[in-house]
């Protein structure tokens, strides 16, 4: 029967010999016999056992679990469950990885669009970057709360015209300045900007912001932290920003 010394071994299944050792410290592949100069001789079953180690190795088994595998005497009933943790595992990695490079994606597009660059503009962008989900569902929420206005507005424009009914136009004219006022107040309270001069995070007075000239990711306002006036990223409000104000 073929003996095999550690450096054979690892040859055979394309690992260093510092590998076979580490098994061999880990209990995990001892070798079969010792020859009588003491060195360590490994068999053809041997041969196998690395083999299954570096293919479990190359799953992303940790050498506990592969240890536990080996020693069980049906091996069957645990290794599913260690590969549907693997599995998990992996998954939840790949997670991170991606939304990672996204993440860097999404500053190499903002750093971009900085015309003059400095460690602020890295901290500007990363607070964009993680306001993104909170001031999207805000903006749903306004859509959402004025879609029954748009609707009440066509529908009385259309009786206005078809039908000579004037007062269900009025009806939406009265909700549409209640609307107004209601939601601008709830909106200012939920937004906040960044001043592009001194990278403070501020909320402007109600009436400042309605009346401020704006475009959809933007308002000109005046920052009270330096008083440069003009246009700010609009962000959704957080602890940072509710501090600031």
């Amino acid at each position: 029967m073929s003996r095999y010394t550690t450096g054979e071994i690892a040859k055979l299944c394309g690992v260093t010999v510092r590998t076979v050792q580490y098994y061999d410290t880990r209990g995990i592949l001892m070798p079969s016999e010792l020859s009588e100069g003491g060195r360590r001789l490994y068999s053809e079953d041997d041969v196998k056992r690395l083999r299954i180690i570096c293919f479990l190795r190359d799953l992303g088994l940790p050498i506990d679990s592969i240890g536990r595998l080996l020693s069980e005497d049906d091996p069957g009933s645990v290794v599913s469950l260690l590969l549907d943790q693997q599995e998990m595992a992996l998954k939840k990695e790949i997670g991170e990885r991606e939304d990672q490079l996204r993440k860097i994606s999404e500053l190499r597009s903002g750093l971009r669009s900085v015309g003059e660059f400095s460690v602020e503009s890295i901290g500007d962008i990363a607070y964009l970057m993680n306001n993104r989900k909170k001031l999207r569902n805000l903006r749903i929420i306004m859509l959402i709360a004025g879609l029954p206005l748009v609707i009440l507005q066509w529908s009385s424009i259309i009786l206005w015209i078809t039908k000579g009914i004037r007062w269900l136009f009025l009806v939406w004219l009265a909700v549409s300045i209640i609307y107004a006022v209601f939601f601008s107040r709830w909106y200012f309270k939920k937004m906040a900007y960044i001043c592009p001069e001194c990278h403070n995070v501020f909320q402007p007075t109600v009436k400042e912001g309605f009346f401020a000239r704006h475009t959809y990711a933007a308002r000109r306002l005046r920052c009270p932290s330096c008083g440069h006036r003009g246009f700010c990223v609009e962000v959704a409000a957080g602890t940072e920003a509710e501090s600031d104000a």
